[in-house]
């Protein structure tokens, strides 16, 4: 079992999770089915990814109590706005299965009613539609608009995260730690682009771990929650091996200097 980490709301969720961007209905049935055996009670999905379905008929087949899961879905940009955020909370929970998810985020900020979907997800929160909110892909820009229109903080932030983006990212994750915000890391191999870099070879060499697992706990030693994606058995379990060791100083200012501004996804400002 993974640790947890405390949420400003009083809450807790899980410091690792399990993500489902780009795997099918069917392959999502059968990884997070995997994933929760294996250890993982987070799992992350969307309604843009297409596989709720999936992701809830895994977690069925998984016949882990439902209280012991933390479960994450987003709302889409098409669904941005006060009404439409419920009507797209009920689609989701419908093909997920559930008559509540934990956490719900807006999944990108943008422009069109963002702040009206989330007067709605602080609604939902007390009606007990989802246990938390949060936010996705939201710069400091973005999560300062949010703290003057509200005052309620979102729980969790989102964000593409990982060496490549170090730099870019740094001083978000510290403007996140000052309002008590945890930063969830997705794509934390850079979408595998990562696994064969010689920087990560070599610590994954001298740690005795594989160049996935060091990128995973290099994530975690930055206060992230990261939320690694595959379909491949083994490869769910590895990722999740990763509470057994720490990455010295040197590791972790070699793996931050591989910061270059490379995504596997779009930039927030440009995005909106």
């Amino acid at each position: 079992m993974s640790e947890v980490v405390a949420l400003n709301d009083n809450g807790h969720m899980p410091s690792i999770g399990f993500g489902t961007w780009q795997l099918s209905d069917a392959e999502a049935r059968k990884a997070v089915s995997q994933a929760l055996k294996t250890g993982y009670r987070l799992i992350d999905t969307a309604m843009i990814y297409g596989n709720e379905a999936g992701v809830g008929q895994g977690i069925r087949d998984a016949s882990v109590a439902r209280e012991d899961i933390f479960v994450t879905t987003k709302l889409w940009d098409d669904d941005l706005g006060y009404d439409l955020a419920f009507t797209a909370l009920d689609q989701s929970l419908e093909k997920l299965g559930l008559k509540y998810v934990d956490l719900y985020l807006i999944h990108w900020p943008a422009a069109r009613q963002r702040l009206q979907a989330w007067d709605a997800l602080v609604e939902m929160q007390n009606q007990g539609k989802i246990k938390h909110t949060g936010v996705s892909n939201f710069t400091q820009r973005h999560l300062e608009e949010l703290r003057e229109h509200s005052d309620v903080v979102p729980v969790v932030n989102q964000i593409e995260f990982h060496p490549y983006l170090f730099e870019q990212q740094e001083a978000l994750l510290h403007y996140c730690d000052e309002q008590d915000i945890i930063v969830e890391a997705y794509s934390p191999l850079a979408q595998a682009d990562l696994l064969d870099d010689p920087v990560v070879e070599e610590i994954a060499e001298q740690t005795g771990k594989t160049p996935g697992q060091v990128l995973i706990r290099w994530a975690i030693e930055h206060g992230t929650v990261p939320i690694p994606k595959s379909g491949n058995p083994g490869r769910i379990a590895e990722n999740f091996d990763v509470f057994d060791f720490h990455l010295s100083d040197d590791a972790m200012d070699a793996l931050n200097g591989l910061s270059n501004g490379e995504r596997v996804t779009h930039d927030p400002e440009v995005h909106e």
